[in-house]
């Protein structure tokens, strides 16, 4: 049997409006052998346990790290499940569809509300630059040009959402300059932007990960963009209380969605 792919909606049936206990939010993220990344996904979870007490939350992974989504799934009757993940690329259209689709031919009676990506978000924006302050870079200094890195995606419209929210925080006024940059898969890379910022005369050149929880890629960024020649690199959002709230408002918009049922 074939299935569409999902889309943010209902799948593949309604859940009942107030009936009972609010379904269990499953936060699916990449995955990565790097443990620090499972225990930041985890911190970012308790906080969402934090700002709503009562609300069944629990952790799944696509990859390298357990639980999997069916095991996270595993016993329930309904469940809201939402990516983890910044962009809508690869992994939100493709491999979490794909890992709920396996899900539904071994549970047909489990119903999943599916709803979207964290990002693009106005309050990830304000998350970045608390990561930023956090490391000593006053909030829109004019002294200071910023680099925003993602993982990048070979999927150009994921890539084109992180130009856009670079470009609309260099237009928010305040920064000397703010820059997309891609860690894989793109251009231009943390480095390079580093580096023509330095060569545009930018006093100050601050790093911005854009990148949820630590790893390869926030190891690298690091590294690369301090050699050449950043002043500061910020940490990964991890479990800050901005991501959180926007991870219940996905809930809660998954929960309102309309019904849009994934076909078989």
């Amino acid at each position: 049997m074939r299935h569409s792919p999902v889309v943010p909606g209902v799948w593949p049936a309604p859940l009942a409006d107030g009936a009972g206990q609010d379904p269990p939010l499953v936060a699916v993220a990449h995955g990565s052998r790097d443990p620090r990344a499972a225990a930041v996904v985890e911190a970012l979870l308790d906080e969402v346990r934090r700002a709503r007490p009562g609300l069944p939350v629990r952790s799944a992974y696509l990859d390298h790290a357990a639980p999997s989504l069916g095991q996270a799934l595993a016993g329930l009757g309904e469940a809201v499940v939402l990516p983890l993940l910044l962009t809508e690329a690869y992994h939100s259209r493709v491999d979490l569809p794909s890992a709920l689709n396996e899900v539904r031919a071994r549970e047909p009676r489990l119903r999943v509300r599916y709803g979207a990506t964290l990002g693009p978000h106005p309050l990830l924006v304000a998350a970045l630059e608390r990561r930023l302050a956090e490391a000593g870079v006053s909030p829109r200094d004019p002294g200071t040009a910023v680099v925003l890195v993602s993982a990048g995606s070979s999927d150009a419209r994921a890539n084109a959402v992180v130009a856009r929210v670079a470009g609309e925080w260099a237009l928010s006024g305040g920064w000397w300059g703010a820059v997309p940059a891609y860690a894989s898969a793109a251009s231009p890379t943390p480095e390079e932007a580093v580096r023509l910022l330095r060569e545009a005369g930018a006093p100050r050149v601050a790093v911005a990960p854009y990148l949820l929880a630590p790893g390869l890629f926030a190891d690298k960024v690091r590294r690369a963009t301090l050699a050449a020649g950043a002043d500061v690199v910020a940490d990964v959002l991890g479990p800050a209380p901005e991501v959180a709230r926007v991870l219940l408002e996905r809930y809660d918009a998954a929960l309102r969605a309309p019904a849009e049922v994934a076909a078989s």
